[in-house]
């Protein structure tokens, strides 16, 4: 599997959680935004797939100029600079400021800032927009915490629309990668 697929699959699988995990928060939408989420990650699972042997995103990889380790050092230390990150906020809102409904803001704050970092590692300047969808949806929800938004309204904005950006943004560029005759 390439560096492109895999990471199509990670973005994949956290937007399902994201959604999967947040969608509790909204009672009548819960199994919906669940099935949904589901779906539309089996589906990119597909859909990321080249579809003949030697077309497709692997093809576009293997012959790509600047081809890179897929996930060197560098990448690793953006994870583990996120992980750091996001366990702090988790601990501060849960402990210091008492609002553990806000964690799930600080985690989609802390995931959108981490794609401005994989922009730069991977030289892939179209992360950046994805940084910014994630990064605002956090900070909104961080701020309709502070304002005194429950934790549906939280949940929705800075969890299952984080999750629906990611699978969002999978989704487009795995369709993106296929070749224009099979689209």
């Amino acid at each position: 599997m390439t560096r492109g697929r895999t990471g199509l699959i990670i973005g994949g699988a956290f937007g399902l959680a994201f959604v999967a995990m947040n969608a509790g928060a909204v009672a009548p939408l819960t199994v919906p935004l669940r099935l949904l989420a589901i779906a539309a990650f089996i589906g990119l699972f597909f859909a990321s797939r080249p579809l003949v042997a030697g077309t497709g995103a692997d093809a576009t990889a293997r012959t790509a100029p600047t081809a890179r380790p897929a996930f060197g050092r560098r990448y690793w230390l953006v994870v583990a600079a996120e992980a750091a990150a996001a366990l702090a906020g988790v601990f501060l809102t849960a402990r210091v400021f008492h609002a553990p409904h806000l964690a799930v803001a600080c985690i989609a704050l802390v995931v959108g800032v981490h794609f401005f970092a994989l922009a730069a590692v991977w030289r892939q300047a179209s992360l950046h927009v994805l940084g910014a969808a994630m990064t605002a949806c956090g900070a909104a929800g961080l701020a309709l915490g502070a304002a005194g938004a429950g934790t549906a309204v939280v949940s929705a904005v800075a969890g299952i629309a984080p999750g629906v950006l990611l699978l969002a943004s999978a989704w487009w560029s795995a369709l993106a990668a296929r070749p224009r005759a099979a689209r």
